[in-house]
């Protein structure tokens, strides 16, 4: 049976809420799905995070990982297409830790792709009603230090995929003038991840992706 784990991430700061955590229960309290699904809350840390989505793959062997995260202020579910090899904290992590200049993996590449198809996901979500893009930057915080790990060690490990998806605020606990989307369409949106992961071994070859 083929493995998929799926990650959010817990609240951050003093924020009462995260949104990729809260859709990953979701998603997890009504799977019924022919594959099986592990799911996992990580901290909004650096070296927690980081050893925890580590410890998860080497545990459970997935076939699929796709991590999610926050990413306030935009507009859209957005499959990111690229992680760069940079910790690059503008503010302190949970841990207070703030990295600057420092490589997610020391020695490896200087970025690192999806194995997810990005391009279809999008496709699909917004086919769905959600709105959905491709993005071409992670950043180069927590969300993107986790989107390098995973990947990286997906590379030694023939046929797993990993990628990460970052998702919108919830309307119900959007600060003011933030875009934000159901929780329930965030939910659906992964739930349509992992249904395209499924059944798309390779992406489309077509233009798509913006910076933001």
């Amino acid at each position: 049976m083929t493995t998929v784990l799926l990650t959010g991430f817990e609240p951050f700061a003093a924020d009462p809420t995260n949104p990729s955590g809260d859709a990953v229960r979701l998603v997890a309290g009504g799977w019924d799905g022919a594959a099986r699904l592990v799911t996992d809350v990580l901290p909004v840390t650096f070296a927690g995070a980081a050893a925890r989505i580590e410890e998860l793959i080497e545990r459970h062997c997935p076939d699929i990982v796709i991590s999610t995260g926050l990413a306030s202020g935009r507009d859209a579910v957005t499959p990111e297409r690229v992680a760069i090899n940079l910790q690059d904290a503008r503010i302190p992590d949970n841990d207070g830790a703030q990295p600057v200049d420092l490589p997610c993996v020391p020695g490896g590449p200087a970025a690192l792709f999806s194995s997810l198809p990005v391009k279809a996901i999008a496709r699909d979500v917004s086919a769905g009603g959600i709105p959905a893009r491709v993005s071409l930057s992670a950043g180069s915080y927590v969300c993107n230090h986790v989107f390098y790990v995973a990947a990286h060690g997906a590379a030694s490990r023939p046929g797993t995929r990993a990628g990460f998806i970052h998702v919108p605020w919830d309307t119900a606990h959007a600060p003011e003038g933030q875009p934000a989307v159901p929780l329930a369409d965030i939910a659906a949106a992964l739930h349509v991840a992992i249904a395209t992961t499924l059944a798309t071994p390779h992406d489309l070859s077509e233009p798509a992706g913006s910076i933001h």
